[in-house]
């Protein structure tokens, strides 16, 4: 500010002196002493202006400042939480390997939902103030909101304005609307289905003596005499085996509405209902093995033995149709063991392409005649996952990349026919699985014997008959990964409700989510199929009872008998 001050005094002396010379000669004292006083006025205006500029570009430089520092804590802010969300999101879908396992990961996954959804509120936030900073006032742009289902209930709340006369006195007419929507949401209400049966008599047989009542038979149930209805009972069977609610916590949520449900009383339903459900299961089994190709796996779910004070280990195994298959159905069995005895005994009669891993328990009815093995990529695949996430093989990230073109392949037939499907395969997947196979092999001579690039490159290369099956069989898939989708109801359940209370528990659950999942995977709602079912059931006739498997089902008629 000081050297602006000079500046102006050199201006106005010269100023000054100009005037001197061109115009002071020959002016009387009087008008030199005003003229004097006048550029005297005038340089301190001047000085006064400029002390005012140099007070607002300080408070300019100020603002700058400060905006530059709240700029820079904003990008730090931003930086840490995006670095947050990034852990989140590694922690959600990293390997088992990390820090936190299985049982840690589902205890607090919950509350990582719940964080992440914040941290990217936040991201939002910042972003969005730094878009406002950055772009024009008037910019409009705004994110477009997912548009409500079609299917729900709507119920209209009009809003009009008090008076609809103009200020002028005339009336003023409708010329649109703006219509917003929000969700809502009503907890679960209870009802009472009232059966009035009319008794009907005869006067005049009456008054002969011959007293004579006609009454409509009481309705068929699958709890006799019991308290609940169908809907009801599918209500709880799907507590339990679709959201996996154990049976004191469907005791308190159906509290709330003020209905006393003891967990006793509830696993009696259920039990009672998945007992009428065993001839469906039954005939369901038979259908799921009538495909030509399975897939196949198990999982292990533990087992209370009252008699021991512990629980042990049993397993459910878990047989699907062909993930190309037009007629999708999953059948599960529970067993108290993972020995061989039992794949071949549910499969004894089976004759097929059976697609599993390296597990030696299906050797029994691989090796049977008109059984074929076919191997899961997914597997052979995540030998070398594991290799390249700890950076330990640069021939590991090499087979990723091989084998993801191949991946890319399969998606381009899946929306195919079989032969279509084979014959894309044939001309497109087959020579990339001939360099793929000839390379492993050369890689294997390099690689020393003992380490785990070794054992991957081993394991592709044992099993490659195995799992090359899906060149020759358009209805064989690339993996297995259909049926371990299938297997994750059983991991989210055993998380749930920790154990089977007995072997026929852990029977009855396969049951009812056999019926259940393959219902989803056609894509009924599970409460409605199950009510609609437990209510023809009792009533269906036997050599019809086809009809009421999940692949043929129809909702023609699911929606709750509610009287007027």
């Amino acid at each position: 500010m000081a050297v602006r001050g000079e500046a102006a005094d050199n201006v106005c002396m010269l100023d000054v002196k100009t005037l001197n010379v061109q115009a002071l000669e020959g002016l009387s004292p009087s008008a030199v002493t005003e003229l004097a006083a006048s550029l005297i006025a005038q340089l301190a205006a001047t000085q006064a202006a400029l002390q005012a500029k140099d007070a607002q570009i300080e408070a300019k430089d100020e603002e700058i400042a400060r905006r530059d520092h709240e700029i820079k804590f904003k990008d730090a802010r931003l930086e840490r939480l995006t670095f947050q969300l990034a852990q989140f999101k590694a922690w959600k879908f990293g390997a088992r390997t990390e820090a936190m396992n299985a049982e840690q990961r589902h205890l607090f996954e919950e509350a990582a939902a719940e964080d992440e959804a914040d941290l990217e509120a936040q991201i939002a936030a910042l972003k969005a103030e730094a878009a406002q900073d950055a772009k024009p006032a008037d910019d409009k742009r705004r994110p477009r909101r997912a548009k409500l289902p079609e299917h729900l209930r709507r119920v209209d709340h009009h809003h009009e304005p008090e008076t609809t006369t103009c200020d002028c006195g005339e009336p003023m007419r409708r010329v649109g609307e703006d219509v917003s929507e929000r969700l809502d949401v009503v907890p679960a209400e209870f009802f009472v289905h009232r059966h009035i049966y009319g008794k009907w008599a005869c006067k005049c047989c009456s008054a002969r003596g011959e007293g004579r009542l006609t009454q409509e038979p009481a309705e068929p149930q699958i709890i006799d005499k019991g308290m609940p209805a169908e809907g009801l009972l599918a209500h709880t069977l799907v507590a339990r085996y679709v959201d996996h609610l154990p049976y004191y916590r469907q005791e308190t949520i159906n509290a709330r509405s003020g209905v006393h449900t003891p967990r006793s009383t509830l696993a009696a339903w259920s039990g009672a209902a998945a007992g009428a459900l065993q001839p469906l299961y039954e005939a369901h089994r038979a259908f799921v093995l009538s495909a030509r190709v399975l897939h196949a796996d198990e999982t292990p779910v533990k087992m209370l033995d009252p008699g021991a004070g512990k629980t042990t280990r049993a397993y459910v195994w878990a047989y699907a149709r062909g993930e190309h298959d037009d007629a999708a159905g999953v059948i599960y069995e529970f067993c108290r063991g993972r020995g061989s005895k039992y794949p071949a005994d549910f499969l004894a009669e089976w004759r097929g392409t059976l697609t599993c891993d390296d597990y030696g328990g299906y050797n029994v009815v691989i090796e049977r005649e008109g059984c074929v093995e076919a191997g899961c990529l997914a597997h052979a695949r995540r030998k070398f996952d594991e290799l390249a996430k700890a950076k330990a093989s640069a021939v590991a990230e090499l087979a990723i990349q091989r084998i993801a073109k191949l991946y890319r392949i399969e998606a381009e037939v899946r929306t195919m026919d079989v032969m279509q499907r084979l014959t894309h395969r044939q001309q497109y997947a087959a020579p990339l699985w001939e360099e793929l196979h000839a390379w492993m092999q050369a890689e294997r001579g390099r690689v020393p014997d003992g380490g785990a690039t070794a054992a991957a490159l081993d394991y592709s290369l044992r099993r490659w008959k195995a799992l090359g099956r899906f060149l020759h069989d358009g209805a064989v898939s690339i993996d297995n990964n259909h049926l371990e989708n299938l297997m994750r109801p059983w991991a989210m359940g055993r998380k749930a409700w920790l154990f089977a209370g007995s072997e026929l528990a852990g029977q009855r659950a396969a049951m009812v989510m056999s019926l259940v999942q393959s219902a989803k995977m056609h894509g009924h709602d599970p409460w409605a199929y199950l009510r609609d079912v437990l209510e023809r059931l009792l009533a269906h006739p036997n050599h019809r009872l086809d009809e009421l498997l999940p692949h043929r089902w129809r909702p023609c008629d699911a929606a709750p008998k509610v009287a007027a």
